[in-house]
């Protein structure tokens, strides 16, 4: 029979159910896997979520009902509670300060504060016409790196020996990670980049094992014919399904630079038969070094755009000089794997040509057009927004499922919420698809936004990729870029960045 991923209960929203619900939550955490003080967090922030619907969703003495779905993950639980009550906006909800209590006794915002402190991740949905949705996301215990090896094992050095580098070619294979390689990866990443690396779960070798048996992560690693490990790369799918996923992950022990491996990963990863097949790829280059941005031309991983400020400054890249201490820039490369329909895209006036540039770089040839007087008048009223957060790289991606006449607003009170988060950059995704995106990008960048590049074959269709800096100023200078089409890319977004031309 089929493992049951996801389970609903739908309930009045009446306070008298509410230990149904923490009920529900509990036993279905259970059931994913989970132990009594972990059951205890994800209930406490149950409760805070729940309550927060029965009490504030509704108007008063309105009878009606709401979702709360738990969802398995593959590293642990989500509970999704999902109403059609009163419009809520999180960006106005007051921000709880625990030193003020004791002064004056206040306690607006408490609620989230503790469900923050209780799980993993808490996100606010705004789904329009379709109501809102509480995300809560607990991950199961995992050992992190550090609880594998003794502490001094892994303590930083600024001058780390020299690894001796293998100069002979060696024998070894390309095949798909096992289990118990896992903390071999994590080893790695630590090796390349200490613990700056953007996403942590590549420091808990039992999520990445995990990833790999859901199909969300493709892991391939580079062993030697006595079974030692070289290096390491992955696809990771955005979720288990999407038609494109992330070259990334890719780490290469610096003894065995030099010996092909990434050349050798990267084949494998493009051809192999997959459980979920692709129609294309994405990287990130970084840009304080060109080794990347060659990997990508030599698989023709074309440039298709510019994420600046896209990671903290502390990133370290070992063995690998032309590091900087400004906030780390990306490339952002595109491959198809299967050779793209043709589509008619709505890009901007004032950002057709560059669209255009961006699509022939990647290989595709689409149809361009305004949106007529007809198609204006049909966009809908409400927009979908869905905003998600990196906290490890202090940054943020908000992106419109559906763009209505309100889309401004939305994502207006969505910045404003993340500019006070303190994130350093956010990335606006709009539907090259949609006539809206014509209509509704000049306005867009009225609110600080300015041109970042394409992403094809996103969940919402072709994407335009929007960028906002929140008090950061980026020296050009110090962004290397390899091809003549990310060179003068860089120039396009430079001229519209708006720290630089309100100066």
């Amino acid at each position: 029979m089929a493992q049951l991923d996801s389970l609903k209960l739908t309930i009045p929203n009446d306070l008298s159910y509410l230990d149904i619900a923490l009920s529900f939550i509990r036993e279905t955490a259970a059931k994913f896997g989970f132990a009594k003080t972990e059951l205890g967090q994800i209930e406490l922030a149950g409760e805070e979520a729940v309550t927060n619907v029965i009490k504030h969703a509704f108007e008063k003495g309105e009878h009606s009902s709401f979702d709360i779905t738990c969802e398995r993950i593959p590293l642990g639980i989500k509970v999704i509670i999902k109403d059609k009550g009163i419009p809520f906006d999180a960006s106005l909800l007051e921000q709880y300060d625990p030193a003020k209590v004791s002064a004056d006794n206040r306690t607006a915002g408490m609620g989230v504060f503790l469900m923050k402190q209780a799980v993993d991740m808490v996100s606010f949905v705004n789904l329009g016409m379709e109501g809102k949705e509480t995300h809560l996301t607990k991950y199961l215990p995992h050992k992190n790196i550090e609880e594998y090896f003794p502490g001094q094992k892994l303590e930083v050095d600024d001058k780390p020996p020299a690894p001796v580098i293998i100069q002979e070619r060696i024998p070894y294979e390309v095949r798909r990670m096992r289990s118990e390689e896992a903390i071999e990866v994590s080893r790695c990443a630590y090796k390349s980049h200490g613990y700056s690396f953007f996403d942590e779960n590549i420091y808990f070798p039992e999520r990445l094992a995990e990833l790999n048996r859901s199909e969300e992560l493709i892991s391939l690693v580079a062993v030697t014919t006595d079974n030692i490990f070289m290096g390491h790369a992955a696809l990771h799918y955005p979720h288990v399904g999407a038609r494109i996923a992330e070259l990334t992950y890719a780490f290469v022990n610096m003894e065995y630079r030099g010996q092909g491996c990434l050349t050798r990963l990267s084949d494998m990863l493009f051809n192999m038969e997959k459980k979920y097949p692709l129609t294309g790829v994405y990287a990130n280059a970084v840009t304080n070094h060109l080794f990347t941005q060659k990997v990508m031309v030599k698989y023709a991983i074309n440039d298709c755009g510019v994420y600046l400020a896209a990671s903290p400054g502390t990133w370290v890249f070992r063995g690998i000089s032309g590091e900087s201490k400004q906030r780390l820039s990306v490339i952002l490369c595109f491959k198809y794997l299967a050779p793209p329909a043709r589509l008619t895209v709505y890009p901007p006036a004032e950002h057709r040509e560059m669209v255009e540039r961006l699509y022939k770089n990647v290989g595709a040839a689409h149809a361009y057009a305004a949106p007529d007087e007809e198609q204006v008048s049909a966009i809908r009223e409400k927009s979908s927004i869905r905003t998600d957060i990196y906290s490890s790289e202090e940054c943020a991606e908000i992106w419109a499922e559906e763009s209505g006449r309100d889309l401004v607003k939305q994502v207006k009170a969505s910045l404003h919420d993340l500019c006070l988060k303190q994130l350093g950059a956010i990335y606006l995704y709009l539907s090259l698809e949609d006539p809206a995106t014509c209509a509704l990008a000049p306005e867009l960048e009225k609110l600080g936004f300015f041109f970042s590049g394409i992403l094809p074959q996103t969940d919402i269709g072709d994407a335009l990729v929007f960028q906002y800096l929140n008090n950061i100023e980026m020296d050009y200078s110090k962004i290397q870029v390899l091809t003549d089409t990310g060179k003068a890319l860089i120039e396009y977004i430079k001229e519209r960045d708006p720290n630089l031309v309100a100066r």
